[in-house]
């Protein structure tokens, strides 16, 4: 397996726990005139964005990942962090007048969540052109969300490039046009969503599921505490989530999902090894507060493995 280029967001996360329910605070027949502030009983600022989290836990697995993206002139600590974890930085421009990208999340007692989201040097994503980077020895880039417009310039020019791609388009489809959401699946190597953003997407674009499969070689769709649904073009799974020692936070999850999806996708696994290696790297995130404050070793990950779905005989 060569090298993995992830791009996608780099930012910092301000986490915050709201100690009741969202829904309590609502007036549904006032919500044209929302007017709320939550007093929050907890703040902590963690390393964060779509690229270095996913990053973070394919090195955990001991995969080769770099990011690619855009930060301000507060990044230093961050890199020499993400090189000390074994994810490469060389990709990554810097803009020296302005910040890294910042996310504010709230989540209340049911794991719902509003997040606000500052893009900062994030916004001169679309300059970087794949055209500039070597690519010869990448197995695989993982387009994670990031500015639109360069999500969509990154999946048209690694289609001209004959480079395979993870396509996940997550909270950006709202931003992305039909024509380009259709460009940026139908090239994908693997395409990935939540339930909620895979009904979004086929909804926005009119895609069926049949027709994606005719050029997209896997489709997942992950659903929480429900587990994941993998499809390829001859058959489909459902695989459990794997079971947290304590529910922490979800801020994460998702990212550390695409990790284990890959791991079992490059050993050549088949798509319920995919699931469950997915559903465990995905589970250690749940347990902390922050989607790169878990760590484990790959020892520890098999172990983890076995306690939930069995044993490891080769396939």
């Amino acid at each position: 397996m060569g090298r993995i280029i992830v791009a996608g967001s780099i930012a910092f996360d301000h986490i915050m726990d709201f100690p009741g329910y969202f829904g309590d605070q609502i007036i549904p027949e006032k919500i044209s005139e929302l007017n709320i502030s939550f007093l929050v009983k907890s703040l902590k600022k963690v390393k964060g964005g779509t690229a270095p989290n996913i990053s973070y836990s394919l090195a955990l697995t001991g995969q080769k990942p770099e990011v690619l993206g855009t930060v301000g002139s507060d990044f230093e600590d961050y890199r020499k962090w993400l090189e000390g974890n074994g994810v490469g930085t060389n990709l990554i421009r810097v803009k020296e007048d302005d910040f890294t990208a910042s996310c504010f999340i709230n989540t209340d007692l049911a794991n719902n969540q509003i997040t606000g989201f500052y893009p900062g040097a994030m916004a001169f994503d679309p300059e970087i052109s794949m055209h500039d980077i070597q690519m010869e020895d990448v197995s695989m880039v993982v387009i994670a969300p990031t500015e639109p417009a360069a999500m969509s310039k990154w999946t048209n020019e690694l289609q001209e490039i004959g480079v395979p791609y993870l396509y996940d388009s997550g909270m950006q489809i709202p931003r992305m046009s039909a024509q380009d959401l259709v460009q940026g699946v139908m090239g994908a190597t693997i395409a990935i969503f939540n339930e909620y953003e895979y009904e979004m997407m086929l909804k926005k674009t009119g895609l069926k599921i049949e027709e994606i499969l005719e050029t997209v070689e896997l489709i997942v769709v992950t659903m929480g505490e429900k587990g994941s649904f993998l499809r390829n073009r001859t058959e489909s799974v459902q695989v459990p989530a794997a079971k947290p020692i304590a529910i922490v936070d979800p801020t994460g999850a998702g990212d550390a999902y695409r990790a284990g999806l890959l791991k079992g996708y490059f050993e050549g696994g088949g798509l319920e090894r995919m699931g469950q290696y997915a559903s465990v790297t995905a589970v250690y995130a749940v347990e902390h507060k922050g989607a790169t404050e878990h760590s484990y070793t790959i020892e520890e990950f098999y172990n983890r493995y076995k306690e939930n779905f069995g044993g490891l005989e080769e396939w």
